[in-house]
């Protein structure tokens, strides 16, 4: 299944911690590890590069911006696509359940950080704001109860091709759950370890303008998502 797996990670100045991450993921046999570069002012690239990453440079900033743009132009054998964070703080031994819950059945496996006591308290105020909310109005509009907006998350191609991305932003990971859940995918969540990122600046949480703009980011791309499904129906 490994030669299946296509791994993407979004990158934006993890100099820090890029090399050691996909140093750990081709550990686990995993050689189709994707670096996108995402509009960096240090050496993010070539520490990628020189780890063994394939990488590829999207100027245009945005999460989601990264994560589409590492999407494309895969080898006809992907079967798999594997999302993964530069920071470090993904505990990479947990892949290997996310694979085994896809061989065994599941379209959509996402990693619960929230699950484990231990990670849940190395999550920022905003993060555990942000999942709560998010995860609340999911299943107020859509009927599923997830637990989490985890960056660790697997995902099969055909599900992720027929979802039809629209999010370049932060609300990308909100938008393919409640996709997931739109097409009727087979969706498992694993609790998975978390820890603290191993070096860098977060881009989002940690401050109160942080917290405001994931909040706003939230309610406007649920508010999006519910918009377009009363229209299609």
């Amino acid at each position: 299944m490994l030669e299946g797996v296509q791994v993407i990670i979004p990158a934006l100045d993890e100099e820090a911690t890029i090399g050691a991450v996909v140093a750990g993921l081709r550990g686990l046999g995993l050689r189709r590890v994707r670096v996108v570069e995402n509009g960096s002012r240090d050496r993010t690239a070539e520490v990628a590069r020189a780890a063994g990453a394939e990488v590829l440079i999207e100027p245009r900033r945005g999460y989601g911006q990264a994560c589409w743009t590492g999407a494309q132009g895969l080898a006809p054998e992907v079967a798999w696509l594997l999302f993964v964070d530069a920071d470090g703080s993904d505990d990479l031994a947990d892949v290997a359940r996310l694979l085994a819950a896809a061989d065994a059945g599941a379209d959509f496996v996402l990693g619960d950080r929230r699950a484990r006591p231990e990670a849940r308290a190395v999550m920022t105020p905003v993060q555990n704001f942000g999942n709560a909310l998010a995860t609340t109005l999911i299943r107020l509009g859509w009927g599923h109860a997830y637990h989490d907006l985890g960056p660790l998350r697997l995902v099969r191609r055909s599900l992720f091709e027929a979802a039809r991305m629209e999010d370049r932003g932060f609300g990308w990971t909100i938008e393919l759950q409640v996709r997931a859940v739109e097409l009727r995918a087979r969706i498992v969540e694993l609790p998975v370890g978390y820890g603290r990122r191993k070096g860098g600046r977060s881009k989002i949480s940690g401050t109160i303008r942080g917290s405001v703009r994931a909040g706003a980011i939230i309610l406007a791309t649920i508010g999006r998502l519910y918009w377009r499904r009363t229209r299609r129906a």
